[in-house]
């Protein structure tokens, strides 16, 4: 395996002293691989937008080691710092324009700052609008652009100093589902034809399904799970896990009346071609009737991952348990006393 571009160790960061003191990230281990895709979720509070500002220092670490492509990024002197954030690209959910500045304008302003000829910046922007698809809209003020073209800008603009690793902070969180899906495509896009590498920093579970290939999961500032979306999908091991990947739970009314009459089981589907027939198929080969009590399922690349939380009836339990896991590409564990 490659050497990792993005190596986080033992991070923590703390904001405050004494009694008042907030540990916001407390000892979180995480490798991103070359040129990947990789998701970090967590419900609010869980101290994602803290992790992805210390990857680039805009946090800077109580303690631990921030590495990005080889560079111990704690110890570099102020100068060569800003010289190393220019291969760290950056996306947020606010869009961050500048008002006054056309949207070519807007792209061609890191490379100013950067000291790039007027003649060359003008020609990259104007390369960067055809990637994000706006070449028609090159002199268009912020006010005249979508929500979705105003983050295409953005990300042109971010782009514009050729970063290898390209943070995304909420990045499409503002925008309705349409829109989310063709900003997705986007990063999607500029990841295979640029190689760069792509953190998705989000709280939407539908936006690491749609592009990322390993997902860390954040609860409280600690590191709940790490792993393959596939893998966190089909059978997530914490209960952070489970609840991002199982959100609504079980009605409570639902559990209530099945609680004395039935055993719970969550089924998980791990990449099977087809999961609709397990309940049809409980009831004709082994004569079972489950209740479905949730689902939350989801078809990846054409193969279906999620779980679904059926009530069993207490005769023929165990006959059903039996053939669920003779099944390939599908678990099974008992929820005892689960409530949602």
């Amino acid at each position: 395996m490659a050497e990792p571009i993005i190596r986080l160790e033992h991070l923590t960061k703390c904001f405050g002293s004494g009694e008042d003191q907030v540990h916001a990230l407390e000892d979180i281990s995480i490798d991103i691989q070359p040129g990947e895709i990789f998701g970090v979720i967590g419900l609010s509070g869980a101290g994602k937008s803290t992790l992805v500002r210390c990857v680039n220092l805009l946090e800077r670490p109580t303690s631990g080691q921030v590495i990005v492509d080889g560079r111990d990024m704690m110890s570099l002197p102020d100068r060569e710092l800003r010289e190393a954030r220019k291969s760290i690209g950056m996306i947020f959910q606010s869009f961050n324009l500048l008002m006054q500045r056309t949207a070519q304008d807007n792209i061609c302003f890191p490379m100013e700052l950067a000291g790039v000829p007027r003649r060359n910046a003008v020609q990259r922007a104007r390369e960067l609008l055809e990637i994000v698809d706006l070449a028609g809209r090159a002199g268009a003020y912020p006010t005249q652009l979508s929500g979705g073209q105003k983050q295409r800008v953005a990300i042109a603009r971010t782009l514009a100093t050729n970063p290898k690793v390209l943070l995304c902070d909420e990045a499409t969180s503002a925008l309705d589902p349409k829109t989310t899906r063709d900003i997705l495509r986007l990063i999607q896009d500029i990841n295979r034809r640029l190689g760069i590498t792509v953190v998705v920093i989000t709280h939407e579970m539908k936006v690491i399904e749609e592009i990322c290939s390993r997902v860390a999961i954040l609860d409280h500032g600690r590191l709940a799970e790490t792993g393959t979306v596939e893998e966190v999908f089909a059978s997530p091991k914490t209960e952070a896990g489970r609840r991002l990947v199982y959100p609504d739970g079980v009605p409570p009314e639902v559990l209530s009346t099945a609680a004395d009459r039935a055993r719970v089981v969550r089924v998980a589907f791990n990449g099977g071609t087809s999961y609709q027939p397990l309940i049809a198929t409980l009831a004709i080969e082994c004569g079972v009737k489950a209740n479905i009590l949730g689902a939350d399922t989801r078809n990846i690349d054409g193969r279906a991952f999620g779980t679904m939380l059926l009530g069993l009836p207490e005769e023929g339990a165990e006959k059903a348990l039996a053939y669920i896991r003779a099944q390939k590409d599908i678990t099974v564990e008992e929820v005892p006393d689960y409530h949602g």
